[in-house]
């Protein structure tokens, strides 16, 4: 088989990727390794940046995202037992972001997918991709096949198989930190109808939400801890929020270690990464899908053009590092990173300086809601 673009990973970059492409009039093929149900009820990233929200406009699928998703135009810092609000919108223009499930993003990009009749084939195995060839090979019910391409989009994640088929070229740039994050999901309404970034003695905390009925809240713990018990979970987070968040049965929980990761170059030969497939950020910041889409938007847009081709990986790590950079820093000010009471000090005077200062709140911001995406 032949197609412009062969695209290995049916998450919402290689997706979104593979709509962008169509609406230009250009062929791809979507190889995804898990089946259908798994992708879609996968629970991700919640937060869309303004840019993201724009894109799923663009896309001609944002209708369900406005109707069922949360806009939200501040946030709130919490620190000494008292919340700071961030006017992101007032502060950036209007810009907000929206609550709204990377799973729900992955259904309105399935659906569309499917609804177009181009090929997105799940439960695929065994793939191997040669980027001077620019073929794909993989089994896909029983039967083996050959993928020939213009172009291959590395959209399979981290621990998917294309970046490893180029690894013998790449920098790694890579911070693990000391802590994770113990997530739950609770059948309970919101603590906040804004989010809430926590700072304590005793370590971080973040109440989130995916709809009205439906409570997202992370504290910060040891990377290989074991969840709490439920009653100790709901005691710990009234403690590091100071104050009573809504209670409610605890559906799912669990603990994900933190990282930075970045690789360079984001391409060789035919083969270009785009999302987790080539960066990684820890969630403080919302970044990780929201990044993943900028790469997709660029990604598509440079198609046909080899100059821009060439100059995806510059342009692309760009915005990478930026959103790095806030990532790191968000973390670094909100999260316990050790028993130094001096760095403890220090976090809670940039805390105090970003909630007093109106340049300073501009630049929380002006980052939280997103930079633009760049295109070719």
């Amino acid at each position: 088989m032949r197609t412009q673009v062969a695209i290995v990973g049916g998450g919402p970059a290689g997706l979104m990727l593979g709509r962008l492409l169509d609406l230009r009039g250009i062929e791809s093929v979507i190889l995804e390794a898990r089946d259908r149900e798994y992708v879609q009820q996968r629970v991700r990233a919640g937060v869309l940046e303004q840019a993201t929200m724009d894109l799923m406009d663009e896309v001609g699928l944002g209708e369900r995202m406005h109707a069922e998703g949360l806009v939200h135009e501040g946030v709130e810092l919490r620190f000494d037992g008292e919340g700071h609000r961030i006017a992101l919108s007032d502060l950036t223009g209007g810009r907000a972001i929206t609550i709204y499930g990377q799973q729900e993003v992955v259904k309105d990009l399935i659906e569309a997918r499917i609804g177009s009749k181009l090929p997105l084939h799940f439960e695929v195995s065994d793939v191997k991709v040669d980027p001077e060839q620019g073929t794909v090979t993989y089994t896909h019910q029983g039967d083996q096949h050959r993928l020939e391409a213009d172009l291959i989009a590395g959209c399979d994640g981290f621990h998917g198989v294309c970046r490893p088929t180029i690894q013998d070229v790449l920098t790694v740039y890579e911070r693990e930190y000391p802590f994770g994050w113990m997530g739950i999901l609770a059948e309970c309404a919101p603590s906040s109808h804004e989010l809430i970034y926590a700072h304590h003695e005793r370590g971080f905390a973040l109440a989130s939400m995916r709809s009205h009925a439906i409570t997202r809240m992370y504290l910060q713990c040891a990377p290989d801890a074991e969840p709490l018990p439920d009653e100790e979970i709901w005691d710990e987070l009234d403690l590091r929020f100071g104050m009573e968040v809504n209670r409610g049965p605890i559906f799912e929980k669990g603990v994900t270690p933190m990282r930075s990761f970045v690789v360079e170059p984001m391409q060789h030969g035919k083969l270009y990464l785009a999302g987790d497939a080539a960066h990684i950020v820890p969630p403080t910041g919302a970044k990780g899908l929201n990044t993943a889409m900028a790469d997709v938007a660029l990604l598509a847009s440079s198609f046909g053009n080899e100059a821009a081709l060439q100059a995806y990986t510059q342009r692309a790590l760009e915005r990478v590092w930026r959103v790095q950079h806030f990532s790191y820093w968000m973390t670094s000010m909100l999260h316990r990173m050790s028993d130094d009471p001096f760095e403890t000090q220090i976090q809670r005077s940039q805390l105090r300086y970003t909630v007093s200062s109106q340049a300073q709140a501009t630049a929380l911001a002006e980052n939280y809601v997103g930079l633009p995406f760049i295109t070719a």
